[in-house]
């Protein structure tokens, strides 16, 4: 009768054990398909001229941001300038290069850069190359660039909750000098055929949950997107694209959705002291709330750059916001 009775026992202990492994397995597989993922995007990123003073001097040009950018699970910003020390000058208007000094403070800040713009190659592509270094050394990932063409076309996969994100960058806007070759370091142009294989890679081959492309495209100081960049974004989400996130005309532009998932056209600057006009001086800091079907909400910060060229929080501004359900973006307090 006792030996019946500790059969009996055993075998209702084993299949508890059983019962609790299994609930706790549901649960683990409920948050897991649960799981979101904060990611913030910061746009147009110069170091050199004041904000890279600034550093020189001892002082954070990201500081009045810090508490925004501190808050994401993945801080991304587009780095619109070579840091190296080599290097002559590209003949174009405009020539960017921070000191490798400003690594250590974007670092601070920011886990990965988007190289794929029209100041990477400023001075040349030993310049560039350096730059990759610098940033691998400093431990700050990078898309969109890369020391051959298979590189910068190469997604950067960022896995946080189970949950694994891949970030492309191309850069649409002359001159295409800068591009990478088979043999040598520059950025991704953006070719329709290459970014929806790109697009399409980073699902099938690199096993993404998630596939963000960041562009560089459209034109200065235009407040609407152009009829190429609104051809391309569809096309980028008819390949499976969740989200596209746009740059370059130094201003903002309209947010859209299509077939669901939204287009930021372009967030603005971020920091930047060579300003043509007030317009230049706000842009957004753009952060999505992401989960394994997409993009689950976003909302945006508003920027105001001082003469400085260092960005500044407005807490009592409005700006876009959306959350999955909602049929248009709508307007939410950036303090809320």
């Amino acid at each position: 009768m006792k030996n019946r009775l500790a059969k009996h026992v055993r075998h209702w202990l084993a299949g508890a054990a059983w019962l609790a492994l299994c609930i706790s397995s549901v649960n683990a597989i409920a948050a897991e398909s649960e799981a979101t993922v904060s990611l913030l995007f910061a746009g147009d990123i110069v170091l050199d001229g004041k904000p890279g003073k600034a550093i020189e001097q001892g002082r954070d040009p990201f500081a009045p941001f810090a508490a925004i950018l501190q808050a994401a699970d993945i801080r991304i910003g587009n780095l619109e300038c070579v840091v190296a020390t080599s290097g002559d000058p590209a003949d174009k208007n405009f020539t960017f290069r921070a000191h490798p000094r400003t690594l250590p403070v974007l670092k601070r800040h920011f886990d990965a850069v988007a190289l794929a713009n029209n100041h990477s190659g400023d001075f040349g592509r030993a310049a560039f190359a350096e730059m990759l270094g610098l940033l691998d050394r400093e431990g700050i990932l990078k898309f969109g660039g890369g020391r051959n063409l298979r590189e910068a076309h190469a997604p950067l996969i960022v896995e946080r909750k189970g949950i694994r994100i891949a970030l492309l960058s191309y850069n649409e806007f002359m001159p295409r000098s800068f591009e990478a070759d088979s043999n040598a370091a520059g950025v991704a142009w953006s070719e329709d055929e290459q970014v929806v294989a790109d697009i399409q890679a980073a699902r099938s081959v690199h096993k993404a949950d998630l596939v963000i492309p960041i562009m560089h495209w459209g034109w200065e100081n235009e407040t609407r997107s152009g009829p190429r960049q609104r051809q391309l974004a569809r096309l980028m989400i008819d390949a499976g694209a969740d989200v596209i996130i746009g740059g370059h005309p130094h201003v903002r532009q309209e947010i859209e959705r299509y077939k669901g998932r939204p287009i930021i056209y372009s967030v603005g600057n971020f920091v930047l002291d060579e300003l043509d006009n007030p317009n230049q001086a706000i842009g957004w800091v753009l952060r999505l709330q992401l989960d394994r079907q997409g993009v689950q909400s976003f909302k945006t910060s508003v920027v105001h750059i001082d003469s400085e060229g260092i960005p500044h929080p407005a807490p009592e501004a409005s700006s876009p916001c959306w959350q999955r359900g909602q049929d248009t973006v709508a307007l939410c307090r950036n303090g809320d």
